[in-house]
């Protein structure tokens, strides 16, 4: 079967089977390998993408769902609140071993894209389920605040 989907704004056709996870068409058919494997129980994060701007678990969405969607992967994230995010996260050094960080960023960029100034409560709810081996919470948190002042600015 062929799937034709927008793919960091290009038009992309992938031959595969309907019930192929997109993260595998993402990795293994297109070379996408910004999203990462985690858990493929859509508990870590680590294989985030963005769905017509909203964050999803690639490792639970079957391609046979992302028909002629828009999506967004960590090679192709652009626009004014992503510029901040990665700002911010170089400012902070936020990464350590950086295998959740495709996830964390795109989750980051999805808050601030629906909400400019978001409290502790909304950044929380917002990252939940985005699993950092290395516990790099408190930074992720700052850095987000961060990113919000600039995109004010």
């Amino acid at each position: 079967m062929s799937v034709t989907l927008t793919l960091n704004g290009q038009s992309r056709t992938i031959d595969a089977e309907p019930d192929t996870p997109l993260l595998w068409a993402l990795r293994d058919e297109l070379g996408m390998t910004g999203t990462k494997f985690g858990c493929g129980i859509a508990q870590c994060g680590a294989c985030t993408v963005h769905l017509d701007g909203m964050p999803i678990r690639s490792c639970q969405t079957l391609l046979e769902d992302v028909e002629g969607a828009n999506i967004t992967t960590i090679e192709g994230i652009d626009g004014k609140a992503a510029k901040a995010v990665q700002a911010a996260w170089q400012e902070l050094n936020v990464p350590q071993c950086g295998y959740c960080q495709s996830g964390q960023i795109l989750a980051a960029t999805a808050l601030l894209a629906e909400t400019p100034k978001p409290t502790d409560e909304d950044i929380d709810a917002a990252m939940d389920g985005n699993v950092c081996r290395c516990a790099t919470y408190a930074r992720i948190r700052k850095a987000i605040h961060i990113a919000a002042e600039k995109m004010e600015a």
